[in-house]
This record gives structure tokens, C-alpha cells and sequence, in this order.
């Protein structure tokens, strides 16, 4: 007989061989082989880092996961410059679009500034009287994208 055991954290071993099994499943439907990390970083002169993007591209999506802008940078362009340097690599690599999410008291008025289209909010996500709102852009050419970032002191 089978055994059910409930966990608050699963153990290295578990949760690796959960992984590869998916990994196999769906290997035979997801071709992988442009899926992978990009990330984009803004430093200030004296190296401290002032903003910074970490996404993944699947397939043909660039996938937002986290863009922080430090306080004293933000409505100085440093998150539209991130935004779009990570596009432009995207581009590059071949996706075709973009996918972000954001919380209710995040940044949907500023990825809707880049050129985002609200696709679906989650209500009451993560608590109530919250929302989750889910995001995607059709990229366009990497060629007309241009990448400048100034960081004001």
C-alpha cells in the first residue's frame, strides 16, 4: 500500500525527483531549449545596486518574476530602462511576449506605462480586499528598442 505524508517542506530528495519526473513528461510536449535565466542589474557609480530584474524565458515568453527600484530611484526611469533592456535581450533570443503579475499595492498603472495589458485580476489574493493582477505585452523588435540607464545621485 501507498503511503500519503504531509509535509510543510519537502525533503532535497523528494522534491528533486517530483521535479525531474515533470521535467520527463513534459519534455516530450515543451521543447526547452530556449528556456533559461535572464536578469538585469543598475548599479550606481559607487557599485550599490539601485534596481534590478529577474525574469526567465520560456519558450516564446519573457517571464517577469521580481523588478525592484530602489526608493530614492524611482520616477527617475530606472524601472522602465530595466524593463526594457530585459525585452531587448528577450528579443534577441527569440520570445515573442511577456508575462508580469503584480499586486494590487505594487505596480499595474507602471507596467501598463510600458505597454502591458491587464489579462485577469485574482481577488482577495493574498488576502483579502487584495488583488493579483496578471499582465502580458507582444514584444516587438529588438532593433527598436533603445536601453539607456542614468542614475540620478
Amino acid at each position: 500500500m501507498q503511503e500519503l505524508t504531509f509535509t510543510h517542506g519537502m525533503h532535497d530528495g523528494d522534491r528533486a525527483a517530483l521535479l525531474a519526473g515533470l521535467g520527463a513528461y513534459n519534455q516530450t510536449f515543451i521543447q526547452r531549449d530556449n528556456w533559461g535565466p535572464l536578469s538585469v542589474a543598475c548599479h550606481d557609480r559607487q557599485g550599490t545596486l539601485r534596481g534590478g530584474l529577474i525574469a526567465s524565458r520560456k519558450g516564446n515568453w519573457l517571464c517577469i518574476d521580481y523588478l525592484w527600484v530602489d526608493e530614492t530611484q524611482r520616477r527617475h526611469g530606472v524601472g522602465g530602462a530595466l524593463i526594457k533592456a530585459a525585452e531587448q535581450e528577450a528579443v534577441r533570443v527569440g520570445s515573442r511576449f511577456s508575462l508580469v503579475d503584480t499586486f494590487s499595492f505594487q505596480a499595474l498603472p507602471f507596467y501598463q506605462k510600458q505597454g502591458y495589458a491587464l489579462q485577469m485580476s485574482l481577488p482577495d489574493f493574498p488576502h483579502e480586499g487584495m488583488q493579483r493582477h496578471y499582465l502580458t505585452k507582444t514584444l516587438v523588435h529588438a532593433d527598436s528598442l533603445a536601453v539607456s540607464v542614468t542614475v540620478s545621485q
